[in-house]
């Protein structure tokens, strides 16, 4: 309980410090210096998740860095077991990279803010047209040289092994013709959803050999690249462990992109 209570407080700092470190962020911007705003407000991420994670006492075992491309648009697709997904990418992926979040999450005080400066976008489910839009903003981003990261179930799994995909959850990936980089996560449902407190443990997350959407048909970049990347990523949860049986195999192809 006292790890959980010193995590949590650790959290709310580290909340609070987008306010000065937003704004120098945003300095840079209107410097003209937006790439070194970028990797400025992501290295401060990369920073604040490892000591976290030091906190916790968690054992991470990081592989396949070297997967990921130096430049050029990159589309970031992991399995989504639970909140701490996300602290896990951002200390070891090498990119920065947005993400898409549901727009519930653009109400929380500060929360909000990190994930604008973080480049970040919030989409609206429930408004195809508005969802539309901010995928469209997303596509062009990646186009642009710029990253993101999508958790194509739609929702955290929180357990229950790999979900199917959702259709369209490769939008901003196949309407970009950017890079895929496919993530596998384990561990992170056990740290701290399962049992409500911060717990020590293994992790694991793996950035597989990316594929090259313009290289495939455009035939093949909806039901058949769906499948092809989830298979990729059940093949490298299967090899660390989580067996057949705890793994979903897709039911329906696709999935929209928001976390």
């Amino acid at each position: 309980m006292i790890k959980t209570i010193i995590c949590v407080v650790f959290l709310i700092l580290m909340v609070v410090t987008i306010i000065p470190l937003g704004f120098l962020t945003l300095l840079l911007y209107l410097s003209g210096l937006r790439r070194a705003g970028t990797y400025f407000i992501h290295r401060m991420a990369q920073i604040y998740s490892g000591f976290l994670m030091a906190l916790i006492g968690c054992r991470i075992t990081a592989a396949g860095r070297e997967n990921i491309p130096a430049k050029g648009g990159v589309c970031f697709v992991s399995n989504h077991n639970s909140i701490v997904d996300i602290i896990l990418l951002y200390r070891y992926c090498i990119r920065p990279f947005g993400f898409v979040a549901k727009k519930e999450l653009l109400k929380v005080p500060l929360f909000n803010i990190w994930v604008i400066a973080l480049g970040g976008l919030f989409i609206d489910r429930n408004n195809p047209r508005n969802a539309l839009k901010t995928i469209k903003t997303g596509i062009k981003r990646i186009q642009s040289g710029g990253s993101m990261l999508i958790f194509p179930e739609g929702s955290r799994s929180r357990g229950r092994g790999l979900l199917p995909f959702r259709p369209g959850s490769l939008k901003l990936a196949t309407q970009s013709d950017a890079v895929i980089v496919p993530v596998a996560i384990t561990g992170t449902y056990e740290i701290f959803e399962k049992n409500k407190r911060a717990c020590a443990g293994p992790l694991s997350i793996t950035f597989c050999p990316p594929v090259h959407t313009a290289d495939i048909p455009l035939a093949d970049r909806k039901q058949a690249l769906s499948d092809r990347i989830h298979g990729i990523i059940r093949e490298e949860l299967e090899r660390k462990g989580f067996g057949r049986e705890e793994i979903r195999t897709p039911d329906i192809h696709g999935v929209n992109v928001a976390l």
